[in-house]
């Protein structure tokens, strides 16, 4: 027969005061391929443990001095970096005696004398332990060196959404505009770093406004992209790349219809073959004058309107989302608001929140939140308290799932 393979055990530490058992042990270890070192007390095995620690401990339980417990409690306590098997060599067969073995931290035990093949079967079992254990903690500092890469792309992905967030909300760069006596105060809350949602305003004169609230359809960074886009094709600062308006005889720029703004959206999206998200927007524009205002919906939330003397009702015909449908036509919607009347726009992070019963806030709760609301002030105080009163009653389990966001237009006659 060959040689027996031991796999993780190379080296080996008997410990035992007798010279002649030690010899005996030798032998045999020897002649089985291991490399072996010899100690006759607990003692000084401790000391050689600590310089070059062994793969398999064979350590007489009844020494002088340090016994076998002993000995094997010292050598537990040492800081390895990989483990050792330990067998404890005894004539004590009692159960009792083997568990204070155990809770020693003895990994088996031979009873004296000592039979060669034992010896050798319990050897070999102790390698495969020991051959699963360290495969085990190779595992585990591959999955170790893995968390930590995924960590360093992780804080390197959550750097770089920190620095999109940031140039997302430089799209929306005031919540908050007053236009003679009325007023436009915005809401945006993305459920992640970044979201699909924006809001907006603008003005090219006097008397004249317009604003919007559109949901890009997804999340995170693709949606985000495309919002950003959406934020220079109706740009607050620059007239003359916004689509909504349109520049008369050099000297003003002039609101253009809502469902032509709708159209021209549609067609830059279909125009370009590279993008496959859609989205939709409620688009309004009003004459602060008279309070004639026009809107377009595109497949976006039906607007509120809050009157003054307390009646609400839902504005729009819904229509189709924008980039979804090739020379899709956009139809126009008027009223007249009239001074105290105020009109909520939102996105569906509102009315399909999920509620703590599983149901969904509905046009009818986001109806009765507003009323409610209303009677706490107005402005950006209004859009708080609607957003506080949300996460008060949305789903703990579900939380915010989608973003949230609101234009609110309050108005007075200039």
């Amino acid at each position: 027969m060959g040689k027996p393979k031991f796999g993780a055990i190379q080296k080996v530490l008997v410990v035992d005061d007798s010279r002649l058992q030690r010899r005996i042990l030798v032998a045999s270890l020897k002649k089985w391929g291991f490399e072996v070192v010899e100690a006759d007390n607990g003692e000084d095995a401790i000391a050689l443990c600590k310089v070059d620690p062994p793969d398999l401990v064979l350590s007489d339980w009844v020494m002088p001095g340090m016994g076998g417990l002993e000995f094997c409690r010292a050598f537990r306590a040492l800081e390895m970096d990989q483990y050792t098997y330990f067998i404890l060599l005894t004539s004590k067969s009692e159960k009792q005696e083997v568990a204070r073995g155990l809770d020693a931290g003895a990994d088996d035990f031979l009873i004296k004398p000592l039979e060669a093949d034992e010896l050798r079967a319990r050897i070999s079992a102790g390698a495969r332990i020991l051959d699963m254990q360290r495969e085990l903690s190779d595992k585990n500092r591959l999955i170790e060196s893995a968390f930590e890469e995924l960590r360093l792309a992780h804080d390197a992905i959550d750097k770089d959404l920190m620095q999109a967030r940031k140039i997302q909300d430089s799209l929306v760069p005031e919540l908050r505009r007053d236009f003679g006596n009325s007023r436009v105060s915005m809401l945006l809350k993305p459920c992640g770093h970044i979201g699909g949602d924006l809001v907006g305003m603008f003005s090219p004169g006097p008397n004249r406004l317009g604003f919007y609230s559109i949901d890009v359809s997804g999340h995170g960074i693709t949606s985000a992209m495309m919002t950003a886009r959406l934020g220079s094709y109706l740009s607050s600062k620059h007239f003359d790349q916004n689509v909504a308006m349109e520049q008369r005889f050099d000297k003003f720029y002039a609101l253009l219809p809502p469902e032509n703004v709708a159209a021209t959206l549609n067609s830059r999206l279909m125009a370009d073959a590279g993008i496959e998200e859609y989205f939709t927007m409620v688009y309004a524009i009003v004459d602060l004058r008279n309070g004639h205002l026009k809107m377009v919906q595109a497949g976006h939330p039906h607007p509120l309107l809050l009157r003054k003397d307390g009646s609400t009702e839902f504005l729009g015909t819904g229509g189709l989302p924008i980039g979804l449908i090739e020379n899709a036509v956009f139809q126009q919607t008027d009223v007249y608001m009239k001074p105290g009347d105020k009109l909520l726009l939102h996105s569906d992070g509102f009315t399909e929140c999920r509620l703590a019963d599983g149901s969904l806030l509905d046009e009818e709760g986001l109806q009765a939140m507003a009323q409610d609301c209303l009677s706490d002030g107005g402005g950006s105080d209004f859009l708080d308290d609607m957003f506080w009163r949300l996460t008060q009653v949305m789903s703990p389990d579900d939380g915010m799932g989608d973003d949230v966001s609101a234009v609110f237009f309050e108005y007075n006659q200039s």
